[in-house]
């Protein structure tokens, strides 16, 4: 007997798990609050040199041919706010001064971090810096909270993530204080970035496993996909604290505040009766099991679950040795190569996904608006995947969003060199190319996690899903770094380089298997056997009736009768 098969009993997805769900993609709108509060409390407002002198501050604005001849590394626009030529003749021959005092636009921002601390010109690598080392604490959690997941279960880990990502958010809107000196304040403002990014990874990682753990196999794609709802919900959230709050500590502080009620999730969110069993905690499973029955209204059949704990404990008695992590990865030929694949995918969709995302409010000339425009796109984007995955399965809808991405970013190239700048025409363009490219970016980012799930042998999942999640966070830093530094030579290059990206990644994702409909694998062996798929080639047929050994039923075909039996099909 298999787990799956007593649980049905007592109704996968009844009122029990419902709840439960629910408040589980409540803690999923943590992760976008936390990732995109970046957005605002640095956000850089239109600036320009604050003149030493009473002339007005045109005057000092370097024209075109001496930016050229002592900026050219430059673009126009960047050289202009940053230097001031030193006299009033308007000759190209004078050298320029770096601006050292800014006057920053009040318009939408009441004060922001890269005024309070000057992340402008040569200092925007302080900002790149505070957000990669945020992206590097998004890959320490990664792995970290994901063993400790594994090891002492699902619910304390999140328990212990909402306590950090609480002291995490105070000390992000406290530390930073004049009193304690520039240095003094930025070293704790990024030590808490990295453990606020620590306990963000830690939330997401075990509410998303804990989601899919709780239901049914029929009901894994619904909740797979509903989650990243909430995640764009929380986005919406933001939005609105932030068009209120436009102070950049104030905001802070208040959603640190919000975490508070979180701190006693750990109390009624359940731990994984899944892993419970795969643990032997058989008696704590039963309680948890016990109160799923009831609170479903079904019949606990105590024996039963007697016979599900003697078929789990003959599993681990016969197979005492199976391999598990990251041996069951290098296994085969097949597994690497898909290992490697999956992990580069995931290092694109991350680059493209956030480099895309936290450059919403350029869009339009009111962040707000755009960044509003842009949670929506996401949001369309997950319900158009939600849509598609079941009838045409994950690899033609994620090749398609990959390589129309790639497209589309190209054409900023056309927009920006053959229409009149700053015309109506070309303002509209550019905000269409941006919608379609976040969609795209959306869509493909919530496949790749689906994709990668079900490539994955059983073996080693949650380790290769966490290699995966590493490498990808090293994307979301070049995809941050992107935006800060390629945008002050052309600031359109980023986009041109992430659909040079995302053409390449599409090529590669071609030779990867369809996994739609298909046993998902439980060893290094049942991935050699499903094969790759070579371009022009079909992928090898999924007939086999055992895995590793031992008669398999596959989730869908099993799903399929039973809506057969029941006249659907």
């Amino acid at each position: 007997m298999q787990f799956d098969d007593f649980y049905e009993s007592i109704n996968p997805f009844g009122r029990y798990q419902k709840l439960k769900y629910f408040l589980i993609c409540l803690t999923y709108m943590f992760p976008p609050i936390m990732v995109y509060t970046w957005s605002f409390t640095a956000a850089t407002p239109s600036f320009h040199c604050q003149s030493s002198t009473d002339i007005a501050h045109h005057n000092y604005i370097p024209n075109e041919s001496q930016c050229r001849q002592y900026q050219k590394q430059l673009s126009i626009s960047e050289c202009q706010r940053c230097f001031r030529w030193t006299n009033t003749s308007d000759s190209s021959d004078e050298p320029m001064q770096a601006c050292t005092k800014f006057v920053f636009d009040r318009t939408y921002y009441q004060s922001t971090l890269v005024e309070e601390w000057m992340m402008v010109c040569n200092r925007t690598t302080l900002k790149s810096f505070a957000q990669i080392v945020f992206f590097f604490g998004y890959m320490v959690g990664s792995l970290v909270f994901g063993v400790l997941s594994d090891k002492f279960g699902r619910r304390p880990i999140m328990g212990v993530s909402f306590i950090v990502l609480t002291f995490a958010a105070f000390m992000c809107a406290l530390a930073p204080n004049r009193r304690l000196g520039f240095e003094i304040s930025y070293a704790f403002f990024v030590l808490g970035r990295f453990l606020l990014a620590c306990a963000t990874r830690g939330i997401a990682l075990t509410g998303f496993v804990i989601g899919a753990e709780i239901v049914g196999p029929k009901q894994r794609l619904f909740t797979g996909i509903v989650i990243e709802y909430f995640f764009a919900g929380g986005e919406l959230i933001l939005l609105g604290f932030a068009y209120i709050l436009r102070t950049w500590r104030v905001l802070n502080i208040a959603l640190a505040i919000l975490s508070i009620p979180f701190l006693f999730f750990y109390l009624i969110l359940p731990e994984s009766p899944r892993w419970l069993l795969s643990k032997g905690h058989y008696a704590h499973a039963e309680r948890i099991l016990r109160r799923i029955a009831s609170e479903n209204k079904k019949p606990f059949d105590a024996d039963q679950y007697e016979r599900l704990v003697a078929a789990e404990k003959k599993r681990k008695l016969s197979c005492p040795h199976v391999a598990h992590g990251l041996w069951s990865l290098l296994r085969s030929k097949v597994m690497i190569i898909i290992g490697i694949n999956m992990s580069f995918q995931w290092f694109v969709q991350n680059l493209v996904f956030y480099g895309v995302s936290q450059n919403t409010g350029a869009w339009l000339s009111n962040p707000y608006v755009a960044f509003a425009a842009g949670a929506i796109v996401e949001i369309v984007a997950y319900c158009v995947v939600h849509l598609v995955l079941d009838r045409w399965g994950r690899k033609l809808p994620f090749c398609t969003f990959v390589f129309l991405f790639g497209i589309v970013a190209y054409l900023v190239v056309p927009i920006q060199t053959m229409m009149v700048t700053n015309s109506q025409a070309q303002i509209t363009l550019m905000f269409i190319v941006n919608v379609v490219l976040k969609f795209l970016a959306s869509g493909s980012y919530a496949i790749i996690y689906i994709y990668a799930n079900e490539l994955f042998p059983t073996q080693g999942r949650n380790t290769c899903m966490g290699i995966c999640s590493m490498v990808a966070r090293f994307g979301a830093i070049i995809g941050t770094l992107s935006n800060d530094l390629l945008a002050r030579v052309w600031v359109h290059f980023p986009i041109v380089f992430f659909g040079t990206t995302s053409l390449l990644a599409v090529v590669f994702a071609t030779i990867c298997p369809e996994t739609s409909n298909r046993p998902l694998p439980q060893t290094s062996e049942d991935v050699e056997r499903i094969g790759l798929t070579w371009p022009c080639r079909k992928s090898k047929s999924s007939t086999h009736k055992f895995v590793n050994g031992k008669a398999y039923r596959d989730e869908d075909a099993t799903l399929k009768e039973q809506l057969k039996d029941n006249d659907i099909f």
